[in-house]
This record gives structure tokens, C-alpha cells and sequence, in this order.
């Protein structure tokens, strides 16, 4: 039986590896992000080492789109085995106080109603599939310590700590929501940054690391939270 990953929010970094990873292993991927162009580059980058991918344009706040990404992902690739949710949002609100109420609303529509948009559009495949997951790359902004508040707080990267936190929680409620339909949902918090992307430093994680623990949360499907620094 085809098996198929959707990775939302594909670019440089973890999701892009997390393609190739996947499609190593037997998987047809199918990228999502609102770049045609970085789309077309990274399809363009599988098919060259033989993986079979698409690419569905979609913001990954508009739910209505998202679900018609997953339903034209399915049409051309076939059911879907596993969501890997890598969209991130909250940069565009600093400091909560004096936040538009609009903006932060467009945090969640990215952390939360999209999310829940893909799984629900998802659902009958994951459950059908046996070994359907539902991955999310998460960020350690969201971990509820006073540390991670002031430092949230100091640089002005509250939205971003917040929607960390609603994925954080939302992880935990899908898992339990789910697991009694076979389904897998497992989180990794990046503490720090990613080689390969605008952030990048010395000390930066590699996102192929990021990848294989992916794939082991994926084969093993007991873990639901792994933190990575």
C-alpha cells in the first residue's frame, strides 16, 4: 500500500529533511508552504534522488486551504500516512500588551486551526492507514518556565512563545484524542537553532539529526515528546 507524508510549512531545515528522510524510507512526499517557488526547488531536489513529491501551494492559516491542499495531496499522491506540521507564526507579534488583537489571532490560525484543519481533513486516511502520525516540530519558547517567559519577553518574541505553547498542548490532546484510532502524534521541541537557515550559529542542531528522531518517534510510537538542544 502507498504511503504518504504532507509536510506543511516545507523550507530549508527540518522539514526538508524531514522529506528526504521519509522518502527514503518508501514515502511519496507532499510539500505545502505559500512559495511556489521554494516548492518547485524542493520537489525538484527529491525527484533527483528518486523520490516521488508534489507540490500543494497553501497559506497554513487559512484552513479552508489547507484542507484543499490535503485533499489534492491525496487525489495525486494517495491516502495520507503521516502529517508533519513545520509551520510556525508569531513573529509579527512583539509584546503582547500592545499586540493588534488581529495579529495574534493569526498566530493561532497558523499553530492551532491549521493544524487542526490538516488532521481533520486527514483523519479517515490516518485512521485507515494503521501507522498513520501526526508529527509536529515545536520550539522551546512554548515550555512554561519563568526562564523561557523572560526570555520571551525580553526580545519581544511573545507570539511566537505563544503559539509553541497552544502546538505543546495540542500535541498532548490529539495524542490522547487518537491513539485509541492506532494514530501516533509526537512532538520535538527545538532548543536552539538549525543549520541551514537564517538562524543558523555554531552550535546550530543538524537538521538530518532532527529527521532521523523524527523517524524514530514515527517507528516507535510510544514517546510523544522529545526535546532536542
Amino acid at each position: 500500500m502507498s504511503k504518504t507524508i504532507v509536510v506543511v510549512g516545507f523550507g530549508p531545515g527540518i522539514s526538508a529533511a524531514v522529506a528526504r528522510k521519509f522518502g527514503t524510507k518508501g514515502f511519496s512526499v507532499a510539500l505545502v508552504a505559500r512559495s511556489e517557488e521554494r516548492l518547485a526547488s524542493g520537489v525538484a531536489e527529491l525527484k533527483a534522488v528518486g523520490i516521488e513529491a508534489a507540490a500543494f501551494p497553501a497559506d497554513a492559516g487559512n484552513a479552508a486551504a489547507i484542507r484543499a491542499a490535503i485533499a489534492r495531496a491525496r487525489a495525486e499522491l494517495g491516502p495520507i500516512t503521516v502529517i508533519h506540521w513545520n509551520a510556525f507564526s508569531g513573529s509579527e507579534v512583539g509584546d503582547v500588551v500592545t499586540a493588534d488583537p488581529e495579529a495574534v489571532r493569526d498566530v493561532f490560525d497558523v499553530a492551532i486551526v491549521g493544524l487542526l484543519s490538516a488532521v481533520q481533513e486527514a483523519l479517515p486516511d490516518l485512521k485507515d492507514a494503521h501507522e498513520g502520525a501526526i508529527l509536529v516540530t515545536n520550539g522551546a519558547l512554548g515550555e512554561t518556565t519563568p526562564q523561557m517567559d523572560e526570555f520571551a519577553a525580553n526580545l519581544k518574541i511573545m507570539g511566537v512563545a505563544l503559539a509553541n505553547a497552544a502546538k505543546h498542548k495540542l500535541v498532548g490532546l490529539l495524542s490522547q484524542r487518537l491513539k485509541g484510532d492506532g494514530i501516533y502524534v509526537g512532538e520535538i521541541t527545538i532548543a536552539g537553532t538549525i543549520k541551514g537557515t537564517a538562524w543558523e550559529s555554531a552550535d546550530s542542531l543538524d537538521p538530518a539529526t532532527v529527521a532521523d528522531k523524527f523517524w524514530e518517534l514515527y517507528q516507535g510510537r510510544g514517546e510523544v515528546r522529545a526535546r532536542m538542544s
